[in-house]
């Protein structure tokens, strides 16, 4: 069973993904949720805080996508890249709510950069050359972006994958 905050914050993802920021008033979000508007107010003081909360849901991925990835550069490569290739979970989900407040909410820009940034941070700390960790990082980004929308060439990304895989763990071509 879902907290009260959780089914608020599912809310307004849902509110944000179908109308948009202008969509998400607090008074259709506490309707989605189920709650009173004093009840939404008693969890997120204001609209602003509404946000913060459900940018905070990247948060915890982030440190969790940390936490998660493997010690050796090869697999952890591996593993980023592979997790790049889909976008279908709750947290890409939580994604695409929140880049529907870039423009919007001033600190969502800050706080997905963030985000975007504690996802490699294992890579980082696994793979010893920084230029060779943001490559993978960015094809990892590229990669995740192309899943969001649903493009790209699956014969050609594969291939990219693979060389990236072969650079990190040192193979020569």
């Amino acid at each position: 069973m879902s907290s009260t905050r959780d089914r608020i914050l599912d809310a307004l993802q849902d509110v944000l993904l179908e109308e948009g920021p202008a969509g998400a008033t607090l008074d259709v979000v506490a309707q989605r949720a189920g709650v009173s508007k004093g009840g939404l107010l008693y969890h997120y003081r204001s609209k602003d805080d509404l946000f913060a909360g459900l940018l905070g849901r990247l948060d915890a991925g982030a440190a969790a996508a940390d936490a998660a990835t493997p010690d050796d550069p090869a697999q952890a490569a591996r593993w980023f890249l592979e997790g790049s290739q889909s976008a279908e979970g709750p947290e890409e989900r939580t994604m695409l709510a929140a880049l529907r407040l870039l423009g919007t909410y001033p600190p969502a820009r800050e706080r997905m950069a963030a985000y975007l940034d504690g996802w490699a941070a294992g890579l980082r700390r696994t793979i010893d050359d920084p230029v060779l960790s943001r490559l993978v990082q960015l094809v990892g980004d590229g990669l995740f972006l192309h899943a969001l929308l649903g493009s790209g060439d699956a014969d050609l990304d594969g291939r990219v994958l693979t060389d990236v895989l072969r650079r990190v763990s040192g193979t020569p071509a």
